[in-house]
């Protein structure tokens, strides 16, 4: 049975020292595909821009630095934890985005309770959804281009 935990948060989405502007991200998790978590950013004037990655990363990233590649997570402030950053980068562009911590955690809290962190692997016909959602995510990579 797929089922998913969904929420939406603002997040500031920084352009420079001087600029930046609120956003809403729709943070998704779904148990056919119970590794990742997925960040949709609703730009204005663009098509939303959907981002998968571990949710384990978006766990540590809410306490810690954390990231290697394409995806950056870490606190804003070490000292305070009220914020955390995500940079997020394809090649020599990337954009950052500042979130509360709090929906965060929450959100993370809903699907651990949906699939504790660690029992992925235990969901019921695991392997065969994961097999579609890799045959997705190729589809979309070569959609995109």
């Amino acid at each position: 049975m797929r089922e998913s935990v969904q929420a939406e948060v603002m997040m500031s989405f920084l352009v420079s020292e001087e600029l930046s502007f609120r956003i809403p991200v729709e943070l998704r998790y779904e148990t056919c595909d119970p590794y990742a978590v997925r960040l949709t950013f609703h730009l204005p004037g663009d098509a939303p821009v959907t981002w998968v990655f571990g949710r384990e990363l978006l766990i540590d990233g809410v306490g810690g630095p954390c990231g290697d590649g394409d995806v950056h997570i870490a606190p804003a402030d070490p000292e305070a934890l009220g914020e955390v950053l995500i940079r997020l980068q394809v090649g020599g562009d990337h954009a950052l985005f500042r979130s509360g911590t709090a929906p965060l955690v929450a959100f993370l809290d809903r699907t651990d309770r949906l699939v504790p962190l660690g029992q992925e692997r235990s969901l019921e016909g695991f392997d065969t959804s994961l097999d579609a959602v890799l045959d997705r995510i190729l589809t979309e990579e070569q959609s995109a281009g």
